[in-house]
């Protein structure tokens, strides 16, 4: 019997194990961004810090005093790149935002405490550096996916004050296909390369976290994931609510964790409107829920 739960939790919890042919979306996605860096305005690689990969890619806007948007890639803390997902800055630019992708030093080379810390030093970093690259300092949002919306969230939990920051200093945030208890992540064969334990992943599990900001949170996944993952969506999105955050929880029909971010380059699809309206400032548009979904922060596409 605890063989069969490890193998469901493998099959549940692990994103690669849900998903045979993961490498080919990542490989596809790369091949488009390499498109996109050549296309934009872009600064890459600027350091933020002092660990191998603490640097990020900065895409500009035509025009100045530009909102701006901080997007985190996952990897579940020991893998991909900001490059990978390169392709997400062009409708960030068209919509008049400006973008920044974010790298952090990968685990087991680092714990998951200074992945953390050092994504929390990487906003800290854009609100005190992005005016001189066109930004807003005070219109600043952040998404990410997977691993990345995890820390992403926890920017959200995070004494901002400590650092000498405004405690709004996130306007609004976008958290896909994420991890947000990670009690369960010591018990996956991943771990042999996180190299979590029990301890800090009680301390990193951002469902049992407060947040600290105010901004509107939207909370997506794709409806093809396995059932804990989307229920890890759902119950974080219900914790935000709980806090009074303006939270609206988006199942996305047909797609699975490694195809959802593909739609954030159609700028008709549901979620790209609402990562967009968040990210310029204007918060997303009502998506008109199905008969199973549950109103009033719940809609199903």
């Amino acid at each position: 019997m605890g063989t069969q739960i490890v193998d469901d939790l493998e099959t549940q919890l692990n994103p690669r194990a849900a998903v045979p042919d993961f490498q080919a979306y990542l490989d596809r996605a790369e091949a488009r961004s390499r498109a996109v860096i050549q296309r934009l305005d872009a600064r890459l690689d600027v350091r933020y810090g002092d660990g191998p990969l603490q640097s990020l890619d900065i895409y500009t806007t035509a025009t100045g005093n530009a909102p701006v948007h901080v997007f985190i890639h996952g990897g579940y803390w020991r893998g991909l790149d900001k490059k990978i997902y390169a392709e997400l800055a062009q409708p960030l630019v068209e919509s008049g935002v400006l973008a920044i992708l974010v790298n952090y030093d990968l685990c087991p080379t680092v714990t998951v405490d200074v992945v953390v810390e050092q994504v929390r030093a990487a906003i800290a970093w854009v609100f005190n550096n992005v005016q001189r690259f066109g930004g807003d300092a005070q219109r600043i949002s952040v998404s990410g996916h997977s691993a990345g919306a995890h820390l992403a969230a926890m920017g959200l939990c995070h004494d901002w004050g400590r650092d000498g920051l405004p405690a709004d200093v996130i306007k609004s945030s976008t958290l896909i296909s994420g991890v947000y208890d990670l009690t369960s992540v010591p018990r996956l064969s991943v771990n042999q390369e996180i190299q979590l334990t029990p301890d800090a992943a009680e301390r990193n599990s951002v469902m049992f976290l407060a947040p600290t900001t105010r901004g509107p949170a939207l909370v997506a996944v794709g409806g093809e994931e396995p059932a804990l993952w989307i229920q890890q969506s759902a119950e974080f999105s219900r914790r935000l609510s709980s806090t009074g955050l303006d939270t609206r929880y988006l199942e996305v029909g047909g797609e699975h964790h490694f195809s959802i971010t593909d739609r954030l380059t159609d700028t008709d699809h549901a979620l790209t409107r609402a990562w967009l309206d968040l990210a310029a400032g204007i918060g997303p548009r009502e998506t008109s829920p199905d008969s199973s979904a549950t109103p009033p922060t719940t809609a199903v596409v």
